[in-house]
This record gives C-alpha cells, structure tokens and sequence, in this order.
C-alpha cells in the first residue's frame, strides 16, 4: 500500500496517522526530496528510505501520536558516521530535513433512522468533516434521489439494515450515535445494544420524557445499571429549545453533536 492509500485506509478506519514527507535533501541521500511514508501507532506504509532515517522517523511520528500533537513538525538529520541515534547510523553523507503532518482521525458519527428528521439532520452534518453513517431497516428510505441533498466533506456512508444494531456494533470506538428510528421496539434495541458495547462517545435518543422513562425501565430489566443508562442523551438537542417540526429538531440535535465533537480530546 503507498502513502496515499494509507492515508485513506486510516480515514476509513476511523484511526490517525502521521504524513512524512522528505522536504529538502542537501548532499546524499537515501530518498529525493517529496518522498514520502505514513505512520500508524501499529504500522507504516510506503519509504523515505529504511534505514537509520525511516526507523527515527517512525520513533518522532508515534510519540506525535502519543502526545496529541495537531501542529506539523520538523526534523533534520545527518547522515553521516558521526550522527549515531537508537538506530544506529547512515553514512550516506548528506542531510535530510523531515515534514512529520499529523493526520487527525475524522470523528464518526451514525444516524439510525434516515425519516423526517433523521433526513434533515443528514443534510446538516454531511456538511461537517465526519465519516457519517446513514442506517435505515427501510430501503425506501435510502434511495439516491431521497439523499440527494446529503452533500459536502463528510464521508457518507450508507447502510440498509433489516438488523441495525448489527451496524452499530462494526462502528468504531468512539463513535457518536442518533438513535430516531420509525420503531421504539427498534430504538430499544439500538439503546441496548449501545450500553452493551460501552465504548462509545455519545448515544442519543429521540423522544419525550413519557418514552424516556419506558426505556430506563426497560434498559434496568435487560441488567443496565443506572449509570450507563444515564449516558444516553433524551431527548436530544440543546436544553430550551421546545420546537417540534423535524428542522427545528435537526438543527438542536447537531448542534449538541457539534459541542460533543469540540470537547472530545481525542479531535482536538
């Protein structure tokens, strides 16, 4: 897999990486100036030329990943007998400065439920840069002239699922859930399903106080504890805002998202 492909392998997968692009060569060295590799906390794809350089380079991209860091770094190294590191050394004889950009994990976000609401907030957050996940156990619901406004950076992802919780359960750890299907025997479901995994970022639920409580009752009886059912969001949206006409719904429920999106440390 070259460099490219692996940036987009680690977008679809949900995971970040680091871009390492040889930005000046002087003198001799092992690969030309725009070479390039990434580096995953587990792997790393393409070359900027083994050795003493490639290994040193992967070292500074993980701890990249380790820290956090957003910004784009720079390193220079010598490659000469004198310039000794973890790795050894490499005599080519030149110098080569490095570009280390990190390559930031798009946040995932799911929607269950692609009807009236679940439609208008699709147009909104395809707008946003997420991978977006669009569920439905309806096929009618999914067609393309039906999603035809679902447009912009996002990276959208359709699902047609007679059994949605099986898509909830490949989404990865992290992820963000809407929960605003047709069916409350199917939102039930999804709500288990979501505590069950336990590792996900946010889970929210459309619906009223009456069917809020109904669910909490039943999430206790399927062996929930009170604290885990507490992190389900419902009703969703901003608090105070009382409209109920499915834009009005969409635009408070993405807005919460977006909150969600800037106070989660691993975006950041």
């Amino acid at each position: 897999m070259d460099w490219l492909a692996a940036a987009v392998h680690l977008r679809a997968t949900g995971r970040p990486g680091v871009l390492v692009t040889v930005a000046q060569v002087r003198g001799h060295a092992p690969r030309e100036q725009g070479a390039k590799m990434v580096v995953s906390a587990e792997d790393a794809w393409d070359s900027i030329g083994g050795g003493n350089l490639e290994a040193t380079a992967t070292d500074r991209a993980r701890e990249i990943l380790d820290d956090g860091t957003t910004e784009p770094q720079t390193m220079v190294m010598s490659l000469n007998e004198h310039a000794v590191t973890a790795h050894g050394n490499q005599c080519c004889g030149g110098e080569v400065t490095l570009l280390l950009e990190p390559l930031r994990s798009r946040a995932t976000v799911a929607v269950f439920g692609i009807g009236h609401v679940g439609l208008e907030l699709a147009q909104i957050l395809a707008r946003l840069p997420v991978a977006l996940h669009l569920v439905d156990s309806r096929a009618d619901q999914l067609t393309g002239e039906r999603l035809g406004g679902v447009v912009g950076p996002a990276d959208v992802h359709v699902h047609h699922a007679p059994a949605p919780e099986t898509v909830l359960g490949s989404l990865p750890t992290g992820s963000h859930v809407l929960v605003m299907t047709h069916d409350h025997a199917e939102d039930l479901v999804l709500c288990d399903a979501a505590l069950t995994r336990g590792d996900l970022a946010g889970v929210g639920l459309i619906g009223s106080r009456v069917k809020w409580s109904r669910f909490r009752k039943r999430l206790r009886e399927a062996g929930h504890d009170d604290a885990a059912i507490a992190t389900i969001a419902c009703p969703i949206g901003i608090p105070g805002v009382v409209g109920k006409s499915p834009p009005v719904i969409a635009i408070s429920a993405a807005a919460a998202l977006v909150q969600s999106l800037e106070s989660d440390p691993a975006r950041q």
